[in-house]
């Protein structure tokens, strides 16, 4: 296999389309009777993953775009209307597959996780907050990291050090994170993640993620949460070690703005909106799917896929 976009959709195709077969559960039902689509529901997704990674915000565009370029690869496309209406149905087939493919690869058990939130804005003006489909789920938040108020969601995200995201959730922006963060774990198919063997899960967050009670119940499911010291609490054990992890997170968070154009979704409607942030979760673990069966150093780079 090659570094590139058509051997990545290849790939990422080949292994989706037996694990869907083999799970049919996870697709939107269809009745056996009735008008069979074109396009299967495998290649669609392999249709958004390739999207994200393009960079195109606009669903018409990339299907215009996809229809000159990318006929090599789908004999058919839908319409604009149909593709987006297929997407949201996809939604949490979509949300699974990043599991699956999250435990195909030898980073996906690291024993070093790191967690945060980071603003998923959904509109700017007045007028639009008032008239907004998302009302009632997005609303008015701070981000302390740039300064900034914005009308939106938040995505927390729990991650790998290689950036391999194992559990998120899309919350209002004033959402307590730790309380999150615990539905986040609470999901069976994370926690089955957490090591068995006896060895503890460390999870790294900020100043944010603090209290006893808290602390005791990541204690009691096998997980020990290290973050740094807020004031007046007494220095805690592998502070040197917070900053250059932390970091980490935030690039992660900066590849989902600036590659995959997070907040560049578009979505108008709940279900819109969670579709299109699990297509970029899912066209980030693709890509470090894809490059560490390729033997990449560094699993987290998308150059080679966004042109």
């Amino acid at each position: 296999m090659d570094t590139d976009l058509d051997s990545l959709a290849t790939a990422f195709y080949v292994v989706i389309d037996d694990i869907l077969k083999s799970h049919p559960e996870h697709l939107p039902y269809r009745p056996r009777i009735g008008i069979s689509p074109k396009i299967s529901d495998a290649e669609l997704i392999t249709l958004a993953l390739m999207q994200g990674l393009q960079g195109f915000v606009s669903e018409a565009r990339w299907l215009r775009y996809a229809t000159e370029q990318h006929r090599n690869l789908f004999p058919y496309l839908p319409g604009q209307s149909g593709y987006n209406k297929r997407l949201r149905k996809l939604g949490q087939c979509m949300k699974w597959l990043i599991g699956v493919l999250a435990q195909r690869t030898d980073v996906g058990c690291d024993d070093v996780w790191l967690v945060d939130s980071t603003p998923v804005e959904c509109a700017r003006s007045r007028e639009t907050v008032k008239r907004s489909g998302l009302a009632g789920w997005a609303e008015y938040g701070y981000c302390a990291s740039h300064s900034r108020y914005f009308w939106g969601l938040r995505l927390h995200l729990v991650c790998t050090v290689h950036g391999l995201p194992v559990g998120f959730a899309l919350t209002g922006a004033k959402a307590d994170e730790r309380q999150t963060l615990l539905d986040i774990l609470s999901d069976d198919e994370v926690m089955n993640r957490v090591q068995a063997d006896g060895h503890r899960q460390v999870l790294i967050g900020d100043k944010n993620y603090f209290g006893r009670e808290f602390e005791r119940i990541l204690d009691e499911s096998g997980i020990e949460l290290l973050h740094p010291a807020r004031v007046g609490e007494a220095p805690r054990a592998g502070a040197r070690f917070f900053k250059p992890l932390r970091q980490i997170i935030e690039s992660v968070n900066q590849t989902l703005k600036a590659q995959l154009d997070l907040e560049r979704h578009g979505g108008r409607v709940p279900s819109g909106v969670a579709a299109r942030v699990v297509q970029r979760l899912l066209a980030l673990t693709a890509a470090i799917w894809h490059n560490e069966s390729l033997g990449l150093a560094v699993r987290r780079s998308l150059v080679a896929y966004d042109h």
